[in-house]
This record gives C-alpha cells, sequence and structure tokens, in this order.
C-alpha cells in the first residue's frame, strides 16, 4: 500500500510549510513514542498520515483505519506532502494505477450502506456464510424477482461470487462483507422471505463463536415476515442439538426437522460428506408473527464531551470487557497541549470497530466516521463517553 522512505529531515517544518495551505489539520505526537500522526484533507476527504522516524530513515505512510476508498487519493497527497517538503525519496510505492480494486462491483454492499438503502426488489432473502456461493447463485438464478442478500466473513470468497454474479449476468444478488449477526440489525423488520444459514462452523471449542444463538434467532424472527422462515442445514450432530435447544427455547416456536433430504444444488463438502454416508441435518424455523417496525434511535453523539488536562493519563491501560462488548483504548497521541487523538477497538468481540476520536477543548468527534449503528457499537460508545468526561 502507498507508502514513502525518506532521508531524515527537519519535522518542524511540517506545519510551516503544508499547514499554510490547509492540507494539515492537525499533528499528534504518540505518547512514550516519536511517532507522528497528520490529520489532513485532501480533495474534500479527511484521513490520517503515519509518520514513523528511524535512525537511517522516515517512513512516510496510509493509516489503514482511516484509508479513503480511492487509493490514489492516498497516493496524490503522500506526493504533493514529499513535494512541499523536499524530501529525498529513498523508496515509494506511490505509482498510480487505475485498475478497478477489489470488492469494486456494483453489487459489493458495505453495511454503513444499510443505514439508507432503497431495495430493488419487494421480496429479499438473505444467505449467511455463503462459502463458494453455489447455493446463493443457484436461488438468484432461479428467482429473479427476489432480492438475495449474500453475507460472508471471509473476503477471498466475497470477490469469488461477485466475479460469478457478473459472469452470469445475474442482477439480484448485494454481497456483504460483514459478521451475519450484526447484519442483520441494520435490516428492516417483516422484510425477508427466508434467512439460509447453512453448514456454518461447528466452532465445538469457542460455542460463543456460533452463529446460532438467542440473540441471532430474536433478530431473524424479526426481519422474516410472518410465514418466512430460518432454514440452518448443517452436518454436525452437536451443532444440530445445540441449535434445537436454542430454537424450542424461543416462545411460539414453529419448528420442521428432516433428514438426509437432497437439494437441486450441493456444495463440493456437502458432496464429500455423502459419499462418506455422513447425516445432513435441516432445521425450519418458522416466524410465526409481524414485528413493529424498528426506528434506529442510534446516535453517536458525545454530548459536550471537551479535552482536559490529564485526560490521557486515565485512558491508558488494557481492554475493558464487559458481557457482550468491550472497549480500548490502544494509542494515544497528543495535540500539543490542546488536545487528543485516540486510536480505539470497541463493540462486538468477534468483529470490532476501529476508530480514532478526536477530542480537544471546543468538542469530540469520531475521525473520520462513525460507527456503524448497531446496538453494541452503542453500548460501547456511551461506555466511551462515560470514560472521556469521568473526572
Amino acid at each position: 500500500m502507498p507508502h514513502l522512505k525518506v532521508t531524515p529531515f527537519d519535522t518542524s517544518l511540517i506545519e510551516q510549510k503544508i499547514g499554510k495551505d490547509a492540507l494539515l489539520r492537525f499533528r499528534a505526537t504518540a505518547l512514550g513514542g516519536n511517532e507522528e500522526i497528520l490529520g489532513v484533507e485532501y480533495k474534500n476527504e479527511e484521513f490520517l498520515l503515519q509518520l514513523k522516524p528511524d535512525d537511517k530513515a522516515y517512513l512516510l505512510k496510509y493509516d489503514k483505519v482511516t484509508r479513503p476508498l480511492k487509493v490514489n487519493l492516498l497516493k496524490e497527497a503522500l506526493d504533493y506532502v514529499s513535494k512541499r517538503l523536499d524530501l529525498e525519496i529513498l523508496s515509494s510505492n506511490i505509482a498510480m494505477h487505475h485498475a478497478k480494486p477489489p470488492l469494486s462491483s456494483e453489487y459489493f454492499k458495505k453495511i454503513e450502506d444499510f443505514e439508507s438503502i432503497v431495495y430493488p426488489k419487494e421480496k429479499i432473502s438473505v444467505e449467511v456464510g455463503f462459502g463458494s456461493g453455489r447455493h446463493l447463485l443457484y436461488q438468484a438464478k432461479m428467482h429473479p424477482d427476489i432480492l438475495f442478500i449474500g453475507i460472508e466473513i471471509h473476503t477471498p470468497s466475497a470477490q469469488q461470487v461477485l466475479k460469478q454474479i457478473e459472469l452470469q449476468g445475474l442482477h439480484n444478488i448485494w454481497v456483504v462483507n460483514y459478521d451475519a449477526r450484526l447484519f442483520l440489525e441494520m435490516l428492516p423488520s417483516n422484510a425477508c422471505e427466508q434467512i439460509f444459514v447453512h453448514f456454518p462452523v461447528p466452532w465445538d471449542k469457542k460455542p460463543h463463536r456460533r452463529v446460532i444463538s438467542k440473540g441471532f434467532l430474536d433478530e431473524s424472527m424479526r426481519v422474516l415476515r410472518k410465514g418466512g422462515r430460518l432454514e440452518l442445514r448443517t452436518d454436525s450432530d452437536n451443532y444440530f442439538w445445540y441449535a434445537l435447544e436454542t430454537f424450542f427455547s424461543a416462545p411460539e416456536t414453529e419448528v420442521e426437522i428432516r433428514k438426509n433430504e437432497r437439494l437441486e444444488v450441493t456444495s463440493k463438502y456437502e458432496a464429500r460428506w455423502r459419499k462418506q454416508e455422513k447425516d445432513i441435518y435441516d432445521i425450519y424455523v418458522k416466524c410465526m408473527k409481524e414485528d413493529e417496525p424498528r426506528a434506529h434511535q442510534i446516535n453517536f453523539d458525545f454530548r459536550g464531551t471537551v479535552y482536559t488536562q490529564g485526560l490521557e493519563e486515565r485512558l491508558i491501560g488494557d481492554a475493558i470487557v464487559f458481557e457482550d462488548y468491550f472497549i480500548h483504548f490502544e494509542r494515544i497521541y497528543k495535540i500539543r497541549e490542546e488536545g487528543l487523538l485516540v486510536r480505539c477497538a470497541f463493540g462486538s468481540f468477534d468483529r470490532p470497530e476501529h476508530k480514532y476520536i478526536l477530542i480537544d477543548r471546543k468538542g469530540c468527534r469520531y475521525f473520520v466516521s462513525c460507527p456503524v449503528k448497531t446496538t453494541v457499537n452503542l453500548k460501547a460508545h456511551q461506555k466511551i463517553v462515560e470514560y472521556l468526561n469521568y473526572v
């Protein structure tokens, strides 16, 4: 990714030479270290550049948390800074490339898109963990009137299915590279026909990582229309009995069980298991009621939070763990005596948010963008506000 390795230079020139043209928004230095962060705005986009000094060379590179979608913006900004500071470049990786970046298809959707998205079909179905995508692609081909949203946390699988969507000329699939347990919160109530969960990882040694849980079931029943169903297909005896217990613990549940049913399309793994005469279990959970529409009342306001002297000392420490979320102030950068830039991780244990918080004597905000609007992120945010305001 974009970077410059340059001979050591006088860093006091940074504010003198690039602060005047408004490219530089702030400059911060890591507590307990000499690494610097430059907050810049270039072509109406905000992001961070990292400067890592060394005796022999300085490394100027992008920050992955705030990286803009257009990588060429980073390259242009690095080139601009190097010329303004008249840096002697030892090596670089800022050559311009105009190839299509990964996951750039119109059928790829970020979870943030679902905060205000228009669905092109009246009917929606979701597949969780689609893997090779055989079942997802088959369903979309057979039901062109339904929008299929495929959720896959494994990026190479998501990229492969995006290629197949274009090769097969399909127009009714969206691919989301995210954790399904958090994604369902972004869907409206009573919107889905079906939710497919085929051959999820059993996680026998780490059951807390399983997709199926009481929380996942509750969210599934909320987003399914009345009469819609959640479909679990598994080859794991342990997962089957665990899921059955989870489903039957819910009130007003209608559950159907089938064994060794053959579907129209199977994955290569299922074909292998059938040759081994391994049992395949299906559990269908029918949604029995309509839910009230959910209005996302999620606000990541910092409610007048400002920088106070000594705040940085109170934030240093290990991760703070709660029942279903955590917060961790990972790195703190000082902006003169005026404020802090805090890099933090928080939210879900399996899909945490990584954000910077910019706090000075005038106010506080996430830099560059707010977290995804999920309830677990809101809980973590509220706890972060408590710590920032604690005296």
